[in-house]
């Protein structure tokens, strides 16, 4: 099943006070981007992050979950009504992603 492109656009809403936040469209899904490092994703409309430390200590009890079969485990955000909440978890996040590949 895809993600839809209104979810997506509820999600981007719920972080427009952070800057520079982005999405890239993949095979129906969308993988979100914070200053340029990969947060997580937009997975069966569901908001999937990646676990890090800052983000399994906001979300000690959230659920992991395989954002397609084959993936990595990710955390599932289920307080997505949460503005404040989404802006302090993928602020606090970016410290420990890691920087996103460059293509040759």
């Amino acid at each position: 099943m895809a993600s839809s492109k209104e979810y997506l656009d509820f999600i981007l809403e719920q972080l427009s006070e952070l800057d520079d936040v982005s999405y890239r469209a993949m095979m129906g899904e969308y993988i979100l981007y914070y200053r340029g490092k990969v947060v997580g994703g937009i997975y069966d409309d569901r908001f999937l992050v990646k676990p890090v430390k800052a983000a399994l200590a906001l979300m000690p009890h959230a659920e992991r979950e395989l954002a397609y079969d084959g993936g990595k485990e990710m955390l599932l955000v289920d307080d997505v009504d949460n503005r404040e909440f989404l802006r302090e978890l993928v602020d606090a996040m970016y410290a420990e992603l890691p920087a996103t590949k460059k293509k040759k």
